[in-house]
């Protein structure tokens, strides 16, 4: 199983992948990257992820309909939402929540090239990389 390093290379392998890091939505912080970020500095970049993560991921129109009241992100019934996806003139973001045995915060944000990025195969490696991740 891949820790954070290992999972940030895999995801930079993917056709266009421009930047990847792995983000703490509750304090903004960048967990690990790998290769660019949009404006230049990776701590930038988490920080402003994680509030659009935050949003989604808190959000009532975003719940599952089978949640309970009271239910928060990472409990038993999982993430809310599984991924977001911001499109660009030059470039997609794919944010995946990482669902974990504890009371996860996390997301993995991979910037893909909007000419040679595959947004579907990123959706479905991302959710592959997210299954496996080790946190450590």
């Amino acid at each position: 199983m891949p820790g954070i390093d290992e999972c940030l290379l895999e995801a930079m392998a993917l056709p266009g992948a421009r930047g990847a890091a792995l983000v703490d939505w509750s304090s903004g912080l960048a967990l690990g990257t790998a290769g660019e970020s949009p404006v230049g500095d990776h701590e930038t970049t988490a920080a402003e992820t994680a509030e659009l993560a935050r949003a989604a991921a808190e959000y009532e129109s975003f719940a599952p309909a089978d949640a309970a009241p009271g239910d928060k992100p990472g409990d038993a019934t999982g993430q809310p939402v599984e991924d977001l996806i911001v499109t660009t003139r030059t470039g997609y973001h794919v944010l995946r929540f990482v669902e974990t045995s504890f009371d996860s915060s996390v997301f993995l944000h991979l910037w893909l090239d909007r000419a040679d990025g595959n947004l579907a195969l990123a959706r479905h490696r991302l959710r592959s990389l997210a299954e496996g991740l080790v946190l450590r």
